[in-house]
């Protein structure tokens, strides 16, 4: 007989040093997402809040219009060279590179604070690129590559008050999204989700592995493959959470800076960047299809 999951507080991911891009790609491999604290120091977690307050809207940005809603900055890389530190810290910039090649981007990067009384996410997979059985992939006949990570810094200490992520380590071996409770369900909800290739529902166990909160320290990071299960929780704090997160992907991968379609680089923050943060913005050598 099994013996029962522990309570999901008691539940912990393995730290991985910064340092060792090895074992964060193994980690990513194995469980779809490595846990790295102490990226930041506390004082720069500090700072970085302080220049997320200090943002403004632009357009496709996402508001706080009711008090309990998420203030959503897209593209702050753009914005100004600060938040060029961001996009290849050490250590883990090599693990990116050895997952996602040594020409791979950003997608995006996103700063968001959520206020109290901000809502739950329901868990869900970001992108799922190859639909596959999960037999193959337990197996390891099949090896998915990985297309797209997401790398979160942790800008607050995080307990189970406070937004924290929700995760099934291992998830991105399901080969699929986490279906809707009802099935009755399932046609609608993949039809809202169609755009997106997001896939989510209400299934929060897989293979007996239930969704477990990230509790960290400010300055901390977590980074994970864009099938793993996962979802941001609810704020029932009197604090905001401040978050960071980067987007990574294949060179193959469209970068998706809004305003689309006449986005512009912003020449201060060119100019400031070195030339593996010039690439990961996009300005990439000429290859196969431009």
């Amino acid at each position: 007989m099994n013996a029962p999951l522990p309570a999901p507080a008691a539940r912990r991911l393995p730290a991985i040093a910064q340092h060792d891009p090895a074992s964060i790609a193994t980690a990513i491999a194995d469980d779809g997402c490595a846990f790295i604290p102490g990226v930041l120091s506390p004082e720069q977690a500090t700072e970085t809040c302080r220049q997320i307050d200090g943002l403004v809207h632009l357009d496709g940005d996402g508001r706080n219009h009711d008090g309990k809603s998420i203030d959503h900055y897209k593209c702050v890389f753009n914005r100004d060279p600060f938040w060029l530190r961001f996009l290849d810290q050490p250590g883990i910039i090599d693990a990116v590179e050895r997952l996602l090649g040594s020409n791979c981007h950003i997608i995006g990067m996103s700063a968001w604070r959520s206020p109290p009384g901000v809502r739950r996410q329901g868990i869900h997979a970001d992108q799922i690129f190859l639909p596959i059985s999960e037999d193959l992939l337990l197996s390891g006949q099949v090896v998915l590559p990985v297309f797209i990570m997401t790398l979160h810094f942790y800008l607050c200490d995080i307990d189970e008050s406070l937004c924290p992520t929700w995760v099934i380590p291992g998830s991105h071996k399901a080969g699929r999204g986490p279906r809707p409770a009802d099935p009755g369900q399932r046609a609608e909800r993949q039809r809202q989700l169609t755009i997106a290739n997001s896939q989510g529902g209400e299934e929060e166990t897989w293979r007996g592995q239930t969704a477990f909160p990230v509790t960290c320290s400010a300055g901390d990071c977590m980074l994970f493959r864009s099938e793993i299960w996962h979802h941001g929780s609810a704020n029932t704090s009197d604090r905001t959470r401040y978050l960071l997160q980067v987007h990574y992907a294949q060179r193959v991968v469209a970068q998706r800076f809004p305003p689309y379609i006449d986005f512009r680089h912003n020449p201060v923050v060119m100019a400031a960047a070195n030339e593996r943060q010039q690439r990961m913005m996009g300005k990439h050598t000429i290859g196969a299809y431009g």
